[in-house]
């Protein structure tokens, strides 16, 4: 996929669901986060004012197989995201489910955490997704953090909006060193205490369902959405990447969430181009 020589970051589609683990539909998330973006309804500007969208330049969605544990579409996601950073890029990513976070992370590692680098990942969600292996599958979108830690992918893992982990999760968390934090614990949160360039992954999920209904997995308690752009508004530079994942359009009220997700790529683009 060539990038613009023209804008600085690439925006990248995955319509892939295969990997879920309870409902199918967020392989048509890339499209309804495109239609929200690029709706009547609002423009293109960030909460700063900061026309983001015209500076994105969207490669459209990747073609995928979409099957269940996949390593070729796996491979394919890593290949694409590694070239718009061999060309430079900042890289948002919308999918699909948070099985496709593993895969970009590899092609991150090669360019961040290699001779000494250092890439600290932060992961807003209700779920861990740290399952060493959930029904078979190793690249179920309830792994792709473990398979990411185990990959050396990051140095370090911080998760806000936590609220469902169950004890072999946390035990997955106490062996890999990760920080986790509630909903009710997000003050304990230190954005100025991160060192080196962030990733960012945003399972829509994280927030609460009164929030974003289009989740596959209805969690209540969680973030507010003002709380969610606090935290990026706090992340220190740079900000080299970043996902917005598990939008389901079959659950959506009104395109609430797709709007929800639009707005995240624009403020996330916002960051990335304030702290490059």
């Amino acid at each position: 996929m060539r990038a613009s020589d023209d804008v600085p970051i690439s925006l990248l589609g995955v319509p892939l669901d295969a990997n879920s683990s309870h409902l199918l539909g967020a392989a048509a998330g890339p499209a309804a986060i495109r239609a929200a973006m690029h709706s009547g309804s609002g423009n293109h500007a960030t909460e700063a004012s900061v026309e983001v969208v015209p500076q994105l330049d969207d490669l459209g969605d990747l073609p995928v197989a979409n099957e269940r544990g996949s390593t070729d579409d796996a491979d394919r996601i890593t290949a694409a995201v590694a070239e718009q950073l061999a060309a430079g890029r900042q890289v948002i990513t919308i999918g699909g489910d948070h099985s496709i976070t593993f895969p970009i992370l590899r092609a991150f590692r090669d360019v961040y955490n290699v001779e000494g680098g250092a890439l600290t990942v932060v992961h807003i969600d209700a779920h861990p997704d740290i399952y060493d292996d959930l029904d078979g599958n190793p690249l179920s979108h309830a792994s792709p953090f473990a398979r990411s830690l185990e990959a050396g992918c990051m140095t370090s893992l911080i998760q806000l909006g936590i609220r469902t982990a169950t004890p072999h999760q946390r035990e997955q968390g106490e062996r890999w060193n990760v920080t986790m934090l509630t909903p009710r614990e997000l003050d304990r949160f230190d954005a100025a205490s991160l060192a080196g360039p962030i990733y960012l992954s945003v399972d829509l999920d994280g927030l609460d369902p009164s929030v974003a209904p289009g989740v596959s997995h209805h969690e209540p308690g969680g973030l507010t959405f003002r709380e969610v752009l606090d935290v990026i508004d706090a992340l220190p530079g740079p900000l080299v990447g970043a996902d917005v994942v598990e939008l389901n359009p079959s659950r959506d009220l009104v395109a609430m969430t797709a709007m929800v997700g639009a707005k995240l790529v624009k403020e996330i683009a916002g960051a990335m181009l304030a702290r490059r």
